[in-house]
């Protein structure tokens, strides 16, 4: 039976070393219950949306979280529960819940001290002590809202024959502490900001639709810092080209494919599959293939929570493991993959500090993070003149991808390449492959390497994440179109 004796002294409003007793006390239940690992992970969240459309605020969406993700381990088997109860009781309740999938139960209440197998907490490490005030530090409602009708005003300025103009600013505030039985003890405060701008324009049968997101992270006044009449006027001379331009032909051709967001096809199409949860599930065809090539020599891929500022950076990911540089592919041969917790105990493949997830209700899974392809010697045009008749990516759009790494992409901005040299702008392009087929025929490497905020959505649900890529060249490359 579970008791219902609490551990007090626990603060609720912040995570601190006065959750130790309380923590280490369900750590030790869970082990003495026969759990081989039991993590415990805390969480607080203040989220702040705006969207606006014309010179109109539509929508203001405030929520605030909080709660623990409570999982426990035994063998191979996992079991995970959330709970929005912080009491001493709740966490109880929710790890005899977690023990109970696997067969395990709890016979008296949380110990006062270490048990078998579990020798208490490390000293915290706390990356939070120079974010506390971050919160405070972001721009209040009044300061996004006004600049979010500058944003759209400068479309409006910018822009002719525009029919919607949209601008949407996205503010996400955590702070987490985890636990587990390990003795990891961590705590950080995580800061997230976003904006959009979209934009869609028509005159007559001409039709065009065109958005830009940027993102960052731990950067309190990033949105007092955006030049909200650069990126309209980006936005809108995007839109203005792409409104008239002549639909392109279907075929199997070369494409080069611009930076920065570029990047998202390498991360959907093969990122994916370099995760151990894909290794898990049997859906990676590049589960056996570590040190065998699985791309052409000019490609390296590294993912890493490093870079500062960057949309998937972090000072911890969501089991307390530090980030680091995790190199994917290296020169076309695939060197290893991003794993978390499970994924080690399951594959074999050591962790990389890739342990994330949404919220505590998610168990952490293996995900990318920074996720890119490295420069390479060459310039963009050097790309370009290299190709006689093909592609030209500027921006990519939304797609989907399949389990074992097929996928498609809207083009949302192209141009043709005749004879080394950029001509007429077309749309209606997707590119269409699979991962093992289009990653050898990736050839060229410019040395414009830059990064774009994204979400990702997947088993853990949606996170930060940062795409990347130079300018690559694809030899053949299947193009849909009318």
């Amino acid at each position: 039976m579970v008791a219902s004796t609490p551990v007090s002294g626990a603060n609720p409003a912040c995570f601190d070393t006065s959750w130790l007793p309380r923590l280490e006390s369900l750590l030790a239940a869970g082990r003495g219950a026969g759990a081989d690992l039991v993590e415990i992970f805390l969480e607080r969240t203040d989220h702040l949306g705006v969207l606006a459309e014309q010179e109109v605020i539509t929508n203001v969406s405030p929520s605030f979280g909080m709660g623990a993700g409570i999982r426990v381990f035994r063998g191979e088997r996992d079991g995970f529960v959330s709970t929005n109860d912080l009491s001493a009781q709740g966490l109880l309740q929710g790890l005899d819940q977690a023990l109970g999938m696997l067969g395990l139960m709890l016979s008296s209440g949380p110990s006062s001290g270490p048990s078998k197998g579990f020798e208490g907490l490390g000293a915290l490490r706390d990356f939070s002590a120079v974010k506390s005030d971050w919160l405070e530090r972001c721009p209040s409602l009044a300061e996004a809202t006004a600049k979010l009708l500058e944003g759209t005003a400068r479309l409006a300025q910018h822009g002719e024959h525009l029919q919607a103009r949209r601008g949407s600013y996205s503010r996400d505030w955590q702070s987490v502490l985890v636990a587990a039985s390990d003795g990891t003890f961590a705590r950080d405060i995580r800061l997230h900001q976003s904006l959009g701008l979209n934009v869609l324009a028509a005159d007559g049968d001409h039709r065009a639709g065109l958005g830009r997101r940027y993102g960052t992270s731990d950067r309190p006044d990033d949105l007092r810092d955006w030049d909200a009449d650069a990126a309209a006027q980006d936005v809108c001379t995007s839109v203005g080209t792409m409104l008239y331009a002549d639909y392109v032909e279907a075929g199997q051709m070369p494409a080069v494919l611009a930076n920065r967001f570029g990047g998202v096809i390498f991360h959907e199409a093969c990122g994916h599959l370099l995760e151990t949860t894909q290794v898990e599930r049997g859906t990676t065809p590049f589960a056996d293939k570590v040190g065998e090539s699985i791309a052409h020599e000019a490609v390296t891929a590294i993912d890493e929570g490093l870079s500062e500022g960057a949309f998937g950076s972090l000072s911890m990911d969501d089991e307390g493991m530090e980030p680091q540089r995790t190199v994917l592919i290296e020169r076309g041969v695939l060197k290893g993959f991003l794993s978390d917790r499970a994924g080690e105990l399951r594959t074999g493949h050591g962790r990389t500090g890739s342990g994330r997830r949404q919220s505590h209700a998610f168990a952490a899974a293996s995900r990318m993070r920074n996720t890119f392809i490295a420069a390479g010697p060459h310039t963009p045009d050097q790309l370009i003149a290299s190709v006689d008749k093909g592609l030209y990516c500027k921006s990519m759009g939304g797609g989907s991808v399949g389990p074992t790494g097929q996928f498609n992409f809207a083009v949302e901005e192209g141009y043709l390449i005749e004879n080394g040299q950029l001509t007429k702008p077309v749309k209606g392009a997707t590119l269409i492959g699979e991962a093992k087929e289009v990653m050898p025929r990736i050839s060229m490497c410019a040395n414009d390497l830059e990064l774009a905020a994204g979400f990702c959505g997947s088993v853990s649900g949606s996170i930060n994440v940062t795409v990347g890529q130079p300018h690559i060249k694809v030899e053949s490359i299947t193009v849909g179109g009318r």
